[in-house]
């Protein structure tokens, strides 16, 4: 009899247990059958596993769910989002409405992540940098600023952190002496500088796992449609092979070489510019085992780097330096980079056609336009004596005559691996005297001769 009793017991503690779990997680409360007539009972425990085996899946697949939350919590599809919100607001007894304000703020699985990296040391006025940067973010959801210190300086480190939760602060842990060649030991800071690209731009593709990267160095302002010209040529780095970045510079950007009322043109160069610059995951799985331990730069613009692939960069620039003091001491900055037109009109670039910066159209159209033109003299250009009117070309048929001819009309004339700032298929697009005018190698061009370096 005690056997007996403690079985029913056992029997009344169990079922009791698992309306009590169901009332508790999905609010059911069962009306137990008063009588056991025709198995009833055996029907009632069967409803039971079956509901606990259905409530089972539904918590499984929000574990899950959540657990590719944790791991990539940007990259979430929508609809994920969606089905995860559906199951917390049924758990509390609640109405889901895809249209309410309180669904979660999650991207489109097909809009991309757009990390900034601002490569830091020891200048404290990168808060002007930081500031610019999250004046004009329109989501940071979208582009997170990832602020990589190199350097250990205490008082950049103070500043960078008291922007909080508003940036990401990482910091290089290597603050050894590099090796330098005995003959390069005033360049040591370039070694340094690439040692810290290196590990930074690691950071950002291996340990945070993104698919693209905007590099920013600390001394730069940026233009009001800094984020909406990345975000928007964003597919076609991705989608043309025959490019390798986005730059938000044009190095023949001073005021007076520009025009200012076309913000919108944007062009293809096979000068690699950096200041602000975006490249993708793709290009650093190729770049990141050979990179170099000094002058990274020059090193992107020798050909085998660049392997005839060009980025794209814009008629007024994106970005602006205002870092006269530097590792470079100041090179080319009271000369030429501190009258760099900084963008001020916002261009909606999302509602633009890129497809004509496509190598094939591209090439067509800008050969054939250049071609076509009248040839004039620099000097005539530069007194505004041309008797054309519209766009002209001026022929250089030596490295020689390529300088004389950019130091006269106020373009830069250094030339890397033989290509000249801006110049695409050495042919260089510049405004002067209220016309455009393309410097254009003679017919015979056969191309870029490291010569002329």
């Amino acid at each position: 009899m005690k056997h007996k009793k403690l079985g029913i017991f056992v029997f009344v503690c169990f079922v009791s247990w698992i309306a009590f779990i169901l009332f508790i997680f999905n609010d059911y409360s069962p009306k137990i059958p008063s009588e056991n007539k025709n198995g009833a009972l055996s029907n009632y425990i069967k409803q039971l596993e079956s509901k606990i085996s259905q409530q089972e899946k539904v918590y499984k697949d929000m574990y899950e769910k959540f657990e590719e939350l944790k791991k990539n919590p940007k990259v979430i599809s929508q609809e994920s989002a969606l089905e995860l919100q559906r199951a917390f607001e049924k758990m509390n007894g609640e109405t889901f409405d895809a249209n309410s304000d309180s669904q979660f703020k999650i991207l489109d699985k097909d809009e991309p992540i757009l990390p900034i990296i601002v490569f830091s040391c020891n200048r404290p006025s990168v808060r002007r940098c930081l500031d610019g940067l999250l004046k004009y973010r329109p989501d940071p959801e979208k582009f997170p600023i990832i602020v990589s210190q190199d350097c250990a300086h205490s008082a950049t480190a103070k500043v960078i952190q008291s922007y909080g939760d508003q940036v990401i602060h990482i910091q290089q842990p290597d603050q050894s002496e590099p090796e330098v060649p005995a003959k390069e030991l005033k360049f040591k800071g370039y070694f340094k500088i690439s040692r810290h690209y290196r590990w930074g731009l690691k950071q950002i593709f291996r340990t945070f796992n993104h698919t693209a990267v905007i590099i920013v160095e600390d001394d730069l302002d940026v233009a009001p449609d800094f984020y909406e010209y990345f975000s928007s040529t964003y597919d076609l780095l991705k989608n043309d092979p025959t490019l390798w970045c986005v730059s938000a510079w044009n190095d023949n950007g001073k005021a007076n070489l520009i025009d200012s009322s076309h913000g919108e043109l944007l062009y293809r160069s096979d000068f690699f510019p950096g200041l602000g610059w975006m490249i993708t995951k793709s290009l650093w799985d190729e770049l990141e085992s050979k990179w170099p331990n000094s002058y990274w730069d020059d090193w992107m613009r020798r050909p085998e780097q660049r392997k005839e692939r060009a980025c794209i960069r814009p008629e007024i620039s994106r970005t602006r330096t205002y870092g006269k003091i530097g590792v470079s001491n100041g090179m080319f900055f009271d000369k030429h980079l501190k009258f760099i037109k900084l963008n001020e009109n916002p261009v909606a670039f999302s509602k633009t056609n890129m497809s004509y910066l496509l190598k094939e159209p591209y090439d067509k159209q800008f050969h054939a336009l250049v071609d076509s033109l009248p040839v004039v003299s620099a000097a005539d250009v530069k007194s505004n004596r041309v008797v054309y009117d519209g766009p002209v070309r001026v022929i250089y048929h030596t490295r020689d005559g390529f300088k004389s001819m950019a130091k006269l009309l106020g373009l830069m004339d250094d030339l890397k691996s033989g290509v000249p700032r801006t110049g695409y298929h050495g042919i260089i697009p510049f405004y002067y005297n209220s016309r455009r005018v393309y410097l254009a190698p003679n017919s015979n061009w056969k191309g870029y001769d490291l010569t002329w370096s």
